[in-house]
């Protein structure tokens, strides 16, 4: 069991791969459309429910495709053939992420339902590989969650068109998300290569951050001036601040050999990729005047601590040397709690506030950075006496 192990290669990210994930860098930046229908001073609630809805359904879709691929993938004719009519349906659930998003309702939901459909189907086909492998009830149980998913997304087109309201769609990204967590207790770690799912989901977050630097273009929308530089180079230190604390995480941190079926990391990767785009979003409402201050605030604040919090709660799968302690976790508590104080002191002066947000991203870098390095050091010292 152990030479198998051993001699197991690798999965490498392959090309086709990256053109799949660069799809949701289109996606991420027609997601955003969603907040531009301002009412009473901050974005209208109903479209702000479909913001949530759309950016979880569409990670939560490559989450799916990323985890077959992982597992089953062989990079055949027919995985690329399946894998490009996703792509395309993609397309029709990103023409349904605009202003007007109620009229597009149908067309999304049944592009959603379809790609479900489409992964599902290739759990059929290894169905029939699997017959008699140890990985069958796993099949079959995937299989099973995207179908009743797509079932319930179906649902929700009903419903949107009887009573204007899209529960049931929430349910279907809930329903998915359970499911998940619930197939993690039962599935084996032995079918899963850890390595490649983590990269993945690295090159996911690091698309993101492109959309993030993309983002701060907006700033000289009219023209190039000392106020339009101080947001636009405050908001470029916040990008890399925070790309810095993934980074540093990813690199020194997340023990990327651990031996697991990955199914929570990816679920992580959820809420992650959902904060970032928040803070994105927050970041251009700050210099917008038909938005009210307190909301603002607390979209920037809460998409900070939602970040921070699951970025720490990777920890879980940290390097046996790095694991997560109280000496880590008490300053950056406190940090974060005079962060939360000044964001609120200040809140009118959208100069400090900015100001502030950018050291309190560095500070929790620089202790995630000395708290990697040290426990490197410690661990090139150990080898070495070993050898």
């Amino acid at each position: 069991m152990l030479n198998q192990l051993s001699e197991k290669k690798e999965k490498k990210v392959e090309y086709v791969e990256l053109i799949y994930d660069l799809i949701f860098v289109y996606i991420i930046g027609r997601n955003n459309s969603l907040l531009h229908n301002i009412t009473n001073g901050f974005i209208d609630p109903i479209s702000f429910c479909a913001y949530v809805l759309c950016t979880l359904a569409v990670i939560q879709i490559w989450n799916f495709s990323t985890y077959y691929i992982n597992i089953y993938g062989r990079h055949s004719v027919r995985e690329h053939i399946f894998l490009f009519l996703n792509m395309f349906m993609l397309y029709f659930m990103g023409e349904g992420m605009r202003t007007d998003w109620q009229g597009y309702h149908t067309m999304y939901h049944i592009a959603w339902a379809l790609i479900l459909i489409n992964i599902g189907v290739q759990y059929i086909f290894e169905l029939r590989i699997h017959k008699r492998s140890p990985n069958k009830k796993q099949v079959i149980r995937m299989m099973l969650i995207l179908f009743f998913e797509a079932l319930l997304v179906c649902a929700a087109v009903a419903e949107y068109n009887f009573t204007r309201t899209s529960w049931l769609s929430f349910a279907a990204i809930i329903f998915g998300m359970c499911s998940v967590l619930f197939l993690g207790q039962k599935s084996s770690s032995s079918f899963v290569d850890f390595p490649h799912l983590s990269e993945r989901a690295m090159l996911y977050v690091v698309f993101t951050f492109g959309e993030m630097v993309i983002a701060v273009s907006n700033y000289f929308k009219n023209e190039v001036t000392l106020n339009n530089l101080y947001f636009a180079g405050m908001v470029f230190l916040i990008v890399v601040g925070l790309f810095l604390s993934y980074g540093l995480f990813y690199d020194h941190i997340i023990d990327r050999e651990t031996n697991t079926n990955g199914l929570l990391y990816m679920l992580m990767h959820i809420f992650i990729i959902f904060s970032l785009n928040n803070i994105t979003n927050s970041l251009e409402f700050m210099r917008d005047e038909k938005i009210n201050l307190m909301p603002k605030i607390l979209l920037l604040i809460s998409s900070f601590i939602m970040f921070y919090v699951f970025l720490f709660a990777m920890g879980s799968y940290a390097k046996l040397k790095c694991q997560l302690n109280i000496k880590f976790f008490l300053p950056i508590v406190c940090i974060g709690c005079l962060f939360v104080a000044l964001m609120f002191i200040f809140r009118e002066n959208m100069y400090v506030n900015i100001a502030v947000s950018v050291a309190f991203v560095f500070s929790v870098t620089a202790i995630i950075f000395r708290f990697g390095k040290k426990n490197d050091t410690s661990e090139e010292i150990s080898k070495q006496h070993l050898l």
